[in-house]
């Protein structure tokens, strides 16, 4: 599927556009909450904007309209309704308590409630999941479209992707990473919206989609399905979500840079806004591809591919391809700045030299980046031997989502629970879940697996706290200085997303 001539210079042009613009917008960054923070300046157009286009990579684009054309269908869509459902919940409920702890990373927040041990073991399991799955899923998959686009080598995609993205967030910091978020994420938007309007106008409009192809348009499945039974849902799939969202620093570093709490929210509820539109462009172009194009499709993953090129006038499929590298430099970035925060805030400036300057913080985290990249470009081609990149990259995930969710919500609701139940369960998770998808219960779905790990670890904690309790309940004293007002009209907002959610489970059910 190569793309030609015009195609291509687009391409090359949007690109260069976008990392110019990344770079000059983060110039100067005087310290490191500059650096790391954008010197908690952020406005909530930019925060809603930029943890979408973060979101959104070629795993998502690729993966779950495969999901769509396959057996799974419109359910596929749960994947962005009920996370913007979680959205509304870690916005008005669990984003204060962060922000009002002024804290730079999530394992800072464990060293608050539980001490120095649990946060240095939920670091380490960040960056090292960062590594080997999220940041060498992306490096491959992009790789993969390279490829497909412009005959490029997978090994020389991979580094010429690590070399772009480490380039700029080497540079510029989480600044020059959300300034291109935001120009991507409302270009892939915009060019997706069109694809999908093209798209509905050869299907002959929503309705005769939905006539024509009924049975893949439900949003619930049976118990006993493969692709993703309704039991997940009521379940496992939370534990993703509120880990994806709430308390992986890959996301929460944009909510944490916000210059007020009233910005975090409503930036959050922009992003819940974004991912219930969201499955017009990562579900619908699968279910479309299908009935239009399903003899052309060899391998599900490949309906998205197949669906653009047909549907795309010349031009604008090279806008439309750039902003879907786009998306994936964006997720690059996004991971590269949060890991190098963990590394620099959470085991530099804590084990190694605790009164380092501003200046030396940067350098860390500059180079911590420079060796992340490097890392994650040795680790993507290994994933050529995984039959399945969506199910690696769930499996990877599911070790330590389920510990870290439930050591959070304990360590925030039970206030009493004593320091060492947070660093049992964080230990505890993985072994469980380990065991259960390779040795108990490998036929298990994934998400029960997770829910059953989830259970496990908040269960312990709980039988600690019971025998050894605090003496006195853990407070979150106030430690930041920008103003913790919550926004009026966050509630509102969350109100509508939750309600819509649930009038397309009603409609769709």
């Amino acid at each position: 599927m190569k793309i030609g001539l015009l195609d291509s210079m687009v391409f090359i042009a949007f690109t260069a556009v976008v990392i110019a613009v990344s770079v000059y917008a983060s110039r100067r960054e005087r310290n490191h909450e500059d650096y790391f923070l954008a010197g908690r300046s952020l406005k909530w157009w930019v925060i809603g904007i930029s943890l979408i286009a973060s979101c959104l990579s070629t795993e998502q684009l690729v993966g779950m309209n495969g999901q769509a054309f396959g057996n799974v269908g419109l359910a596929v869509a749960a994947w962005a309704l009920l996370a913007a459902v979680a959205v509304v919940v870690i916005a008005l409920f669990i984003m204060p308590v962060f922000l009002r702890l002024g804290i730079y990373t999530m394992p800072e927040f464990l060293e608050h409630r539980f001490g120095k041990a649990t946060r240095t073991v939920m670091a380490i399991y960040m960056m090292v999941l960062y590594v080997v799955a999220i940041l060498a899923v992306v490096l491959f998959t992009g790789a993969t479209a390279l490829q497909a686009l412009f005959g490029l080598d997978i090994l020389l995609g991979v580094w010429l992707l690590g070399v772009l993205a480490g380039g700029y967030t080497i540079f510029g910091g989480l600044k020059a990473v959300v300034w291109s978020d935001f120009i991507q994420g409302i270009t892939l938007f915009v060019c997706g919206g069109i694809g999908t309007w093209l798209g509905l106008q050869a299907v002959g409009g929503f309705g005769n989609l939905v006539s024509e192809n009924r049975e893949q348009f439900h949003l619930i499945l049976p118990a006993d399905h493969p692709g993703l039974p309704w039991t997940g849902l009521i379940g496992g799939i939370w534990i993703a979500f509120f880990f994806y969202w709430g308390f992986n620093q890959f996301i929460t570093q944009r909510t944490l840079a916000a210059r007020s709490l009233a910005h975090g929210q409503k930036g959050m509820m922009l992003a819940g806004s974004l991912l219930v539109a969201s499955v017009l462009i990562i579900v619908l172009p699968g279910l479309m591809a299908q009935q239009l194009y399903a003899s052309e499709v060899e391998k599900a993953d490949q309906s998205y591919a197949i669906f653009v090129k047909n549907i795309m006038p010349a031009g604008l499929r090279g806008i439309f391809f750039a902003a879907i590298f786009g998306a994936l430099l964006s997720s690059l970035d996004s991971i590269l700045n949060s890991a190098s925060t963990i590394f620099t805030m959470d085991l530099y400036q804590k084990f190694v030299r605790p009164g380092a300057s501003e200046k030396k913080l940067i350098q860390v985290g500059r180079f911590s980046t420079t060796v992340f990249v490097v890392a994650g470009c040795f680790a993507a081609p290994l994933l050529a031997s995984f039959t399945s990149i969506f199910q690696y990259l769930q499996s990877s995930w599911g070790y330590i989502s389920p510990p870290i969710v439930g050591v959070f919500l304990v360590g925030i609701i039970v206030r009493r629970a004593p320091p060492v139940s947070g660093l049992v369960g964080l230990l505890t998770g993985p072994v469980c879940y380990g065991l259960l998808v390779n040795v108990f219960a490998p036929r298990l779905h994934f998400l029960h697996s997770m829910l059953i790990t989830l259970g496990v670890v908040v269960v312990l904690m709980l039988l600690i706290t019971a025998i050894a309790p605090m003496k006195e309940p853990k407070r979150f004293e106030v430690k930041s200085e920008i103003d913790l007002t919550p926004s009026p009209g966050a509630r509102w907002a969350g109100g509508a997303i939750v309600t819509t959610v649930a009038l397309l489970y009603l409609v769709f059910r």
